[in-house]
């Protein structure tokens, strides 16, 4: 897997193979559902659906790839970081799942080119980084993971992943090079 975002007359472009989309558009729905299984129950009182500030207290989530996608606004301070969740964590949930489906919308069914404009870019920009922290998260990636990685048997399992894992990196990463005109 190796293809990359280009600035064209067009927007921003890359040529995505057929295993592309599908790993792209399975971590996205991976990542959607997660995202959706552990949200907060749709608010009932007007006022609180009007304005997206929940009224419930909400915590740190417990599994470790949404408390890294949702992080705690202050360390050390339970309360102001319970606080902080409630006022933000919808509207952000909200924004990813959104970043998420617009991906997955604009994949197609097989191979073939993704042309972006600047508001698409920057969903898929979010969308791809927050599939590669749930990758990172999952696998435990540290700064280490190059050296970790020469070490690692020929067939360990986590190997397919962390190339799923860079090459998800190079992706976002051609796409912000893109996005900055170089």
């Amino acid at each position: 897997m190796a293809s990359r975002f280009r600035r064209s007359r067009l927007g921003y472009e890359a040529k995505l193979s057929r295993a592309e989309v599908l790993v792209l558009r399975h971590l996205a729905e991976e990542l959607l559902a997660l995202l959706e299984a552990d949200a907060p129950p749709a608010p009932t009182d007007p006022l609180e659906a009007l304005v997206g500030i929940s009224l419930t207290p909400t915590y740190r989530p417990e599994d470790p790839v949404l408390a890294r996608l949702l992080p705690d606004g202050y360390s050390g301070d339970d309360q102001s970081a319970a606080d902080f969740r409630r006022y933000t964590e919808p509207e952000l949930r909200s924004a990813k799942r959104a970043a998420l489906r617009g991906l997955v919308a604009g994949l197609g069914r097989d191979a073939g080119k993704v042309v972006l404009d600047d508001s698409t870019a920057q969903s898929w920009l979010t969308a791809v980084n927050d599939m590669r922290l749930m990758l990172g998260t999952r696998l435990d990636v540290s700064e280490d993971l190059y050296d970790d990685v020469e070490r690692m048997a020929p067939d360990d399992p986590r190997l397919p992943h962390l190339a799923v894992y860079e090459w998800l990196g190079g992706l976002e990463e051609s796409l912000v090079l893109a996005l900055a005109g170089w």
